[in-house]
């Protein structure tokens, strides 16, 4: 059981290693409690999100897949839903991905927060942040910088997070790099809960389309995002989705159902 919630109800039990990455099975009204009291709490607590394209690449990648056993993870996406359907023999209770959850997180989060946006371009975080502090009025959003800073500029831009203390710390630089970032330089001195969020921000200025509702209810965004960057995406999707479900498939086969020591006490340190 992930120790930075320990206390809060979950057991071992509301976790399912999906290739080895316990996520917690929660619907999302308990997800957006759970967020809210640790924040509540200043509980220093990394999160990000699982999906079959993540999965992969900490299959693949042994630092990424230590790097994310200190982070609270929640599921995202039709492909875990799949895993967990084919291992556990339930979906996950809620598909709580960044895009549609961040959101509507921060929309419903009554007490006033300061919302950190780290990453994409200027433009489009600026952009981002408008559409927040539209979104949800009670809270500040404040853009840190753009995710395309060189190693040298590390320190200050560190330096500027640790100075605001912002509650929530939006993260969006992509897979791995984005969990990896919040892993090497962010802890409780920084904010309280850091939140790996992909191409959250890109979405949200509208530089990124999001797919139609219709296909969003169907569960096929993926495949709306193929048709909009196919050279880009192609071998996430073509490639990437059949060879999580295989890798899947091979976790079955093998009865590794639970969850490895380390897993299982992932988020103890800071």
């Amino acid at each position: 059981m992930n120790a930075r919630i320990a206390g809060e109800g979950f057991s071992a039990d509301h976790f399912r290693n999906i290739l080895g990455i316990p996520v917690l099975a929660i619907c999302q009204g308990e997800a957006m409690n759970l967020l809210g009291r640790l924040i509540a709490e200043r509980r220093f607590t990394r999160i990000s999100f699982l999906n079959a394209h993540n999965a992969n690449i900490a299959y693949t990648d042994p630092v990424f897949a230590e790097a994310l056993e200190d982070f609270l993870i929640l599921p995202d996406g039709i492909g875990v839903d799949m895993a967990s359907k084919l291992l556990y023999g339930a979906p996950f209770p809620d598909n709580l991905n960044g895009t549609d959850f961040v959101p509507a997180f921060l929309q419903a989060s009554v007490h006033p927060l300061t919302v950190g946006l780290l990453g994409t371009t200027r433009v489009n975080a600026e952009a981002a942040s408008a559409k927040l502090s539209a979104l949800a009025v009670q809270h500040k959003f404040v853009v840190i910088h753009d995710g395309y800073f060189p190693p040298s500029e590390e320190p200050a831009i560190v330096e500027r997070i640790a100075a605001l203390r912002p509650d929530v710390l939006l993260v969006a630089m992509g897979v791995p790099r984005q969990e990896l970032w919040i892993a090497r330089h962010i802890d409780a001195r920084h904010c309280t809960l850091p939140v790996a969020v992909g191409a959250l921000l890109d979405f949200l200025s509208g530089s990124v389309p999001r797919a139609p509702l219709p296909i969003r209810r169907v569960r096929l965004e993926w495949l709306f995002r193929l048709s909009i960057e196919p050279g880009r995406l192609w071998w996430r999707y073509v490639v990437g989705n059949p060879l999580f479900l295989l890798r899947v498939l091979k976790q079955k086969l093998s009865g590794s159902r639970k969850l490895s020591d380390r897993s299982a006490t992932s988020g103890e340190r800071s």
